[in-house]
């Protein structure tokens, strides 16, 4: 490896052109060497845009390229193991995009992967949500605020489906997507932080407009990823837990996570990229918001982490693919449980 860090883009999505481009170019000796788009012109385009030295033709050619150092992965999730594996075999430290593949298997074969190459980075990007407000929550509950774990109540419902005339999207699609259904997996990780793991699953699933307008074929395509998911959960101590996550309904109640203990209350609240944190006990009145103040809040440092891990100055801590593993394990284990009608446990064999 040359004394700069080079980085190369398969996919310059929005999270790749808003996060990933800025903050590795502010970053010293690293440089965002190489990209590939989804077509040519798109690919010149960001190149031309973001100062991008380099462009290639396929993501083959970006993997293979000795020119590369390290591998970002921006594309939907069909492509995720398989750039992520040959990226790792060609010697690339690799970070992916969150919705870490579309199912278990493929999940499982990029870790198997990674734990062939320990020498090399391999980084999810984390679930956005809960990098403020965590350090403190966390905290609070090492000082067992909360008291004992009681249930868990995480809402994902909102109306960015609800219009049946509007194109069909990606993530409504099972063949890029997989079993990730609209923020379930993301949310799942974020609880992860907070409690333990479940042991037992069981849900119901529904699309309740199965077919959407596709530009592509200028007909309408089926819609193959639920947009409404309920889902009951059992958490290793025996607490219980309650998922909402839909994309068809009108004044939902957004994205929130609420933790109910025997001596107090958590809540959270993540709304266009603000999080707001209320907390409560018995002794209390009612539940007041904690105002975090700047210098405490947790930050977005995803491109900082991941060349400070190549670097060996620290451990990937958010997100390494044995959680990503966990939650693709859990949206895999809503699916087999909503096909089945029945209760599932977990670990998956």
């Amino acid at each position: 490896m040359t004394e700069e860090l080079r980085i190369g883009i398969v996919g310059a999505g929005a999270i790749a052109r808003t996060r990933h481009l800025p903050g590795f170019q502010k970053l010293d000796k690293v440089v965002v060497h190489g990209v590939v788009n989804s077509s040519p012109q798109s690919t010149q385009n960001i190149a031309k845009e973001y100062g991008i030295p380099k462009t290639f033709n396929t993501w083959q050619e970006l993997v293979a390229s000795p020119e590369i150092d390290a591998v970002v992965i921006g594309t939907w999730p069909n492509l995720h193991c398989e750039i992520t594996c040959a990226a790792l075999e060609a010697g690339k430290h690799v970070l992916t995009e969150a919705r870490m593949a579309r199912n278990l298997s493929e999940a499982r074969q990029m870790l198997a992967t990674s734990k062939k190459f320990p020498d090399l980075v391999a980084h999810i990007v984390p679930s956005p949500f809960g990098l403020g407000c965590g350090p403190v929550l966390e905290t609070l509950l090492r000082d067992h605020f909360l008291g004992d774990l009681r249930e868990v109540v995480v809402l994902g419902a909102n109306d960015q489906f609800w219009d049946y005339s509007k194109q069909i999207h990606p993530r409504q699609c099972q063949d890029k997507s997989g079993y990730n259904t609209l923020a379930l997996g993301i949310l799942h990780e974020t609880l992860l932080r907070w409690v333990p793991e479940p042991v037992q699953v069981f849900a119901q699933t529904e699309i309740f407009e199965p077919t959407r307008p596709d530009t592509k074929t200028n007909t309408y395509s089926e819609v193959s990823v639920p947009d409404s998911v309920q889902i009951i959960t059992e958490l290793k101590g025996g607490a219980r837990g309650i998922y909402h996550l839909s994309g068809v309904i009108l004044f939902g109640p957004g994205l929130q996570i609420h933790l109910y203990g025997s001596r107090g209350t958590i809540k959270v609240e993540f709304n266009d990229g603000k999080e707001t944190f209320w907390a409560g006990r018995a002794n209390g009145e009612k539940m007041e918001e904690v105002i975090i103040p700047q210098e405490e809040l947790g930050q977005w440092q995803v491109e900082e982490n991941f060349v400070a891990a190549i670097q060996g100055k620290r451990k990937v801590n958010l997100t390494t693919f044995e959680t990503g593993v966990k939650y693709m394990e859990f949206v895999e284990a809503v699916a087999r449980s909503a096909e089945a009608n029945m209760p599932i446990s977990l670990p998956l064999d």
